[in-house]
């Protein structure tokens, strides 16, 4: 198995593992508030991790450094722009909305990096997107811009951070020992929530129930620790686009489960929403490329963060 196909395999698995934690986050939350469940979540991975990799962080390089951190910080930015709009916004509204990051990967390497992507991934990322409105927006409730409101504007924010965290990840993963950058990017990603929590949750609470304490070893230990790893391992083989599109499974895989452990059933229009988004990754994935060489993306990376 080459390391490219093992690398997708990796990052679908890891697509998965977060789908199917949506239950059991939305199940603690009723003894915690968003803010706290994320940082006490971060804290614990954050502390796995330099656990796991102690030895290996006694030599990080300064570039490193940099790059974790700004990679840290657009993963706080991305949940912290995310659970501020939740408050205003539709959980439905506010799925699709973050699932635009699989439009904003590849426009925003063609705006800021020069990539170029065939219409094979092209195609696939609208067909994505097209299944990301219709498995998250219910029928009859439209979105325009002139629809949106502070919710949806913070939300929109969120798909740009997580964007960005995608592209700085497959980027950097080419130049720095994996170990380095995601330990870094759940520490500095911890940090910033606990900063955060005294100026954005005046509601702050955690109730340590049996609920809560597997929530917090189930996300921090499986969804964090070991997707993370995942993530930045596979993606110095993984063009961000592609990486963007297995993320956009998500909502799939999250009513997946959802039907299969509560019993909830997914409509017509979902599942063909669903259909799309699958559609759409396996176009990319057998038959799209991006045509400019990582190589020389990456090059340019190194020059950025050296």
């Amino acid at each position: 198995m080459s390391r490219s196909l093992k690398a997708h395999l990796l990052l679908l698995a890891a697509t998965f593992v977060w789908g199917a934690t949506f239950i059991v986050i939305k199940n603690a939350l009723v003894d915690a508030t968003p803010l706290v469940f994320n940082a006490v979540r971060m804290v614990i991975a954050a502390l796995l991790l330099v656990a796991i990799f102690f030895r290996r962080l006694r030599a990080v390089p300064v570039a490193a450094l940099r790059a974790g951190f700004v990679i840290g910080t657009l993963m706080w930015l991305g949940y912290e722009f995310q659970t501020a709009g939740l408050l205003y916004t539709s959980a439905s509204k506010s799925a699709f909305l973050t699932g635009a990051s699989v439009v904003l990967v590849p426009l925003l390497l063609a705006l800021f990096w020069r990539g170029h992507v065939n219409r094979y991934t092209l195609g696939g990322v609208l067909a994505a997107c097209v299944g990301l409105y219709l498995l998250c927006i219910p029928a009859g409730q439209g979105l325009s811009l002139a629809s949106l409101n502070r919710g949806d504007i913070l939300t929109l924010g969120c798909a740009v951070a997580f964007a960005f965290q995608i592209i700085a990840v497959g980027r950097s993963a080419q130049h720095f020992d994996f170990a380095h950058l995601v330990t870094i990017e759940i520490v500095v990603c911890a940090a910033w929530m606990l900063i955060s929590i005294p100026l954005a949750d005046r509601h702050a609470f955690l109730r340590l129930t049996p609920r809560m304490i597997m929530a917090l070893a189930i996300t921090a230990v499986v969804g964090t620790v070991a997707c993370f790893i995942v993530q930045a391992w596979a993606q110095r083989f993984t063009p961000p686009t592609h990486t963007a599109l297995i993320f956009s499974l998500e909502p799939v895989f999250a009513g997946l489960t959802s039907y299969i452990v509560l019993g909830e059933r997914l409509g017509s229009r979902a599942i063909v929403g669903a259909a799309l988004i699958l559609a759409g990754v396996l176009a990319s994935e057998l038959l799209g490329h991006v045509q400019k060489p990582e190589a020389e993306i990456s090059d340019e990376l190194g020059e950025e963060v050296a």
